[in-house]
């Protein structure tokens, strides 16, 4: 990644060290202020944004089984503070030029007078990010992780947007957890979950206490820069406002693989992040997930490598949402290559099953008359058999080396673009293996990849350039499956830009232009029926980011669904450059907007049962700009005009319960 980063740490020097009990670490702009300390032997970090504590005194340490490094600790070292730069781009994320500037230090914590721990800190504007190094002990060049006594104590007062953590080995088939469960709007703190903790990741509103009058703040935890030398974690929920990383469960993936963490020495652990606002600016435009990566030598590639992975984004349809594992056979998904290929979309998912009902050889002539087309295939794998009872296959595929390279180069010799594997159940260190290793072989045939039934992205669109997205989220498939969901797709809708969207692409699969979840799009057929509008699944389309999106639409929308509609989403982008938090609340109502080139789109979707009636100032668009404006009313009845914006870049908008609304420049601008 040489080429695309220009990634320098300017320091006067940092051989001047000194013991310390207490240090403190500022933001460029001064705003945000870390403080390490060393509390009876116990290492601490605070953290406050604008004078106001955010993160009160919590614990940092590591627990290993060549010495506990959670106590009888000293601040043995602080470097003097480093500044960091880097200037990089990326094409599948929310943002393509991120420029990223963060004071750097790093603490190191001694035991019996001897250096056992660093912890590094960044501060950027409006972010903290904080890493550990093992250092050697010795001799001893290589140690087990049992735990982390990483916390974030939240001050009294302080209410949550949590997601629970999936019970082991639950869920369909034991596949669980795979992050896909409900997200609760102001919840208290003081819970966990359903006994297993949070998912990354965690957003947190502030106040500063019981009775406090400072103002208030939100705060987003997460972690980035996993890959297999570690596990995946999580948020453990205690009392008094204390939440702690936990490790995976024993039981996760059929008890396969250890919960612990196996390191090398010295080791580097995966970044904690901290993004801070007072408003939710700040935690839906962050990029401090890729950020703080620049420096992590393993993960370099090209700008080339990223620029081919990019030609294979864009646009595509699946069957299986709409139709399930009837429609995996070989006259079905011709249909699907013609209605892509009508669509101007660039690929097709061939979902599960295909191999038993299509057949490999079939599947080349499908890859064959797809190409004809200007339709590439994507095709689903079950990540394995061992660690789950998923029946649906091809098993057995993707979990051993031999059989992955040679499934693969299967796939380089008939031309399928890329893959999507599902049913991985788990967030240890031998798991996080199988991610990368994954990756790193799909790179080397020239495969994009996909994940479902999975752990979140942690950093990956710049440390792999074929990954595509994550599912990580409770996604489409839950609306053909339950009515409920249908229901509470709009206040879902509202969660996912202010949580699981701000870390990670995120593969939905939604977007549906039938009204009802069945062959027919019949209310006579049974099944379950969409609730929101026809401009929600519109907004949604661009709500949700990933830079392959395979929609929920069908052939029948050609025929059955508002003209204008089905324009709009042939020509739906999926990459963009650059994206403005506008207004909303998490489980209320969202409103963004997206730049890709020089036109934007303003998006947004309402879950209030109020009509949400708002003026938009829109200072991305020039005065008297013409633009298009997709809209319901109070029945939900969609439509799409053009209107000229005032000399204030304003416009006057009304969106109603399960509606939503998309402003966009001029085809022609």
């Amino acid at each position: 990644m040489n080429k695309i980063k220009n990634y320098t740490v300017i320091a006067a020097a940092l051989a001047a060290t000194v013991a310390a009990d207490a240090a403190a670490l500022t933001s460029p702009d001064g705003k945000t202020a870390v403080t390490v300390a060393c509390d009876n032997g116990m290492p601490t970090y605070t953290v406050e944004y604008n004078g106001t504590t955010v993160i009160m005194p919590s614990a940092l340490g590591l627990n290993t089984n060549v010495g506990d490094f959670t106590k009888n600790l000293t601040l043995s070292k602080t470097e003097e503070v480093r500044k960091v730069t880097d200037s990089y781009r990326l094409y599948n994320t929310k943002h393509s030029e991120m420029n990223y500037e963060a004071n750097a230090q790093t603490f190191t914590f001694a035991q019996d007078g001897k250096d056992v721990m660093a912890v590094t800190f960044q501060t950027s504007n409006d972010n903290v990010a904080f890493r550990y190094v093992l250092l050697p002990q010795k001799e001893t060049l290589c140690c087990v992780i049992n735990s982390e006594a990483t916390a974030f104590r939240m001050p009294q007062g302080t209410t949550t947007f949590l997601c629970p953590q999936m019970g082991t080995m639950s869920g369909f088939a034991r596949t669980a957890p795979s992050y896909e469960t409900h997200y609760e709007a102001d919840g208290q703190t003081g819970k966990n979950g359903w006994g297993n903790g949070y998912t990354f990741p965690c957003l947190f509103k502030v106040k500063g206490g019981e009775g406090s009058t400072t103002p208030l703040y939100w705060a987003l935890i997460s972690e980035t820069g996993l890959d297999g030398s570690y596990c995946a974690t999580r948020l453990e929920g205690k009392e008094n406002g204390l939440y702690r990383i936990a490790f995976p469960s024993e039981k996760e993936n059929n008890g396969y693989g250890s919960a612990t963490v196996q390191a090398a020495l010295p080791s580097a652990t995966p970044w904690r992040t901290i993004t801070i606002g007072s408003t939710l600016k700040p935690i839906v435009e962050t990029t401090i997930t890729w950020d703080v990566l620049g420096n992590d030598a393993s993960h370099h590639h090209t700008d080339k490598e990223y620029k081919d992975a990019a030609e294979k984004y864009g646009r595509g349809s699946w069957s299986w949402i709409i139709k399930m594992d009837a429609s995996c056979n070989f006259d079905t998904q011709k249909e699907y290559i013609d209605f892509s290929a009508a669509m101007g979309w660039e690929s097709l998912l061939i979902d599960a099953k295909w191999d038993v009902q299509i057949g490999r050889d079939r599947i080349a002539e499908l890859a064959r008359y797809g190409k004809s087309k200007g339709v590439s295939l994507y095709l689903w794998y079950n990540s394995n058999g061992k660690w789950n009872d998923a029946p649906q296959s091809p098993r057995n595929c993707m979990d051993t080396s031999h059989r992955r390279r040679a499934e693969m180069a299967w796939m380089k010799s008939v031309g399928i673009r890329g893959i999507k594997v599902d049913f991985f159940g788990g967030d240890k260190q031998c798991t996080m293996q199988l991610y990368e290793d994954i990756l790193r072989d799909a790179q080397d045939f020239g495969l994009m990849v996909i994940f479902h039934g999975c752990t979140l992205p942690r950093g990956w669109e710049r440390m792999y350039p074929n990954f595509v997205a994550s599912e990580a989220v409770r996604a489409s498939e839950n609306l053909h499956f339950g009515q409920y969901e249908c229901d509470r797709e709009a206040m879902d809708a509202t969660f996912l830009p202010f949580l699981r969207n701000t870390v990670g692409s995120m593969d939905f699969g939604g977007s549906t232009l039938n009204r009802y979840y069945n062959s027919n799009n019949s209310a006579d057929k049974g099944g379950t029926h969409r609730v929101t509008s026809d401009v929600f699944a519109l907004a949604t389309a661009i709500l949700f980011q990933s830079p392959v999106q395979h929609f929920a639409m069908a052939p029948n929308n050609l025929t059955d669904a508002p003209a204008w509609a089905v324009d709009f989403m042939k020509n739906v982008p999926t990459t963009w450059d650059e994206t403005r938090f506008i207004d909303g609340y998490p489980g209320r109502y969202v409103i963004l907007a997206r730049r890709t080139g020089t036109k934007w789109y303003v998006t947004g979707v309402n879950a209030d049962k109020t009509p949400l009636k708002m003026k938009l100032s829109l200072p991305m668009f020039a005065p008297g700009d013409t633009v298009t404006v997709y809209s319901d009313d109070a029945k939900l009845n969609g439509s799409v005009r053009q209107t000229k914006l005032n000399r204030k870049q304003e416009i006057n908008i009304t969106i109603p319960y399960n509606g939503g609304i998309v402003i966009q420049t001029q085809q022609n601008n």
